[in-house]
């Protein structure tokens, strides 16, 4: 897939408030995909930092795009597990989101995510678990 079609699946398959988070493609590679999450105000909480609930969709968002790519095009599927580890906090700045496929079987699929700050420090891992639905 390319940026084009990256963006056109991102505005077709996603929930109304997963398109708020305006994530666009920024890098392509053979089994991986970058998105970057633009900062926002509104994406901090109480604390003043990035909620841990939009680096989890974000996460699981750029999985889906990646898994999409790898496979030459979306198909159904769905999350089995996505086990997020916040590293450090985010205050301001875009986060890169990088989502690699490190095995893809008949039915599943294997992936970890890193979402790295503006400075390229790691903020947050994921590794997830797909499961490709049928049609």
């Amino acid at each position: 897939m390319d940026e084009s079609a990256i963006r056109a699946l991102l505005d077709s398959i996603l929930a109304p408030w997963v398109k708020e988070l305006r994530l666009a493609p920024d890098t392509i590679g053979e089994n991986e995909v970058t998105l970057r999450l633009p900062y926002s105000d509104h994406l901090r909480h109480a604390g003043g930092v990035i909620c841990g609930q939009v680096f989890m969709a974000a996460a699981d968002t750029a999985m889906v795009v990646a898994v999409s790519h790898v496979m030459g095009g979306f198909s159904p599927m769905t999350t089995v597990s996505l086990n997020t580890t916040f590293m450090r906090p985010v205050k301001a700045g875009d986060v890169l989101v990088t989502a690699r496929i490190q095995r893809r079987g008949r039915n599943l699929v294997f992936g970890d995510i890193e979402l790295r700050d503006a400075q390229g420090e790691l903020a947050a891992h994921a590794t997830t678990t797909y499961a490709l639905i049928s049609k």
